[in-house]
């Protein structure tokens, strides 16, 4: 089994803004692969199914970011798994809108989600998807992580949470050497 995290913020004010990339990898791989995310479980959102044969958990943590990870070591705990069979997806400022990179391990990078799941499973060798939304030309990046995705974004970001999914399954059933072989291009 494998858990796969995507980070967000609840409520409908968030539902489209760029911090909740993650929700939409998720909601996209729940999609594509047939699982409803309607049961309330580890302080989350959560369903439960099997992409290509293998078992998930879709997790989407219901704390709001700053706090993700308190949920995610819930989830983890009950099912006794090791850090390799969890995969974080969240946004990145550093990478550019369309772009994603995966990781088997790292530093937050100053995001304050994946920050506090490093910091409540003590560990940075977390798998990870990063989504990427760009830093905003001017402005706060507080602000700019909470505005919606504009229409042009949107074209953009469509493919791209397409392409995480695959990646995604292409890391559970293949491993994520794969992924990251096939998926960590340019950006």
């Amino acid at each position: 089994m494998f858990i796969i995290a995507g980070l967000g913020n609840p409520g409908q004010e968030y539902e489209n803004t760029r911090h909740n990339a993650g929700f939409m990898v998720v909601d996209e791989l729940a999609k594509k692969h047939g699982i409803l995310i309607t049961k309330r479980k580890f302080k989350s959102l959560v369903g439960e199914g099997e992409i290509l044969g293998v078992k998930v958990l879709l997790l989407k943590p219901q704390t709001y970011m700053n706090l993700s990870g308190t949920a995610v070591q819930e989830a983890v705990s009950f099912y006794k798994l090791p850090l390799s069979r969890l995969v974080v997806v969240y946004d990145d400022l550093d990478l550019p809108l369309g772009k994603i990179r995966l990781r088997l391990k790292g530093s937050a990078g100053g995001h304050r989600g994946m920050g506090s799941i490093i910091s409540c499973l003590g560990s940075e060798e977390i798998p990870r998807l990063k989504i990427g939304i760009g830093r905003p030309a001017v402005g706060d990046v507080k602000d700019y992580v909470l505005q919606p995705f504009t229409g042009a974004e949107r074209e953009i970001l469509e493919p791209t949470l397409k392409l995480a999914a695959e990646a995604i399954t292409v890391a559970l059933t293949e491993g994520f050497n794969k992924a990251m072989t096939d998926f960590n291009r340019g950006g």
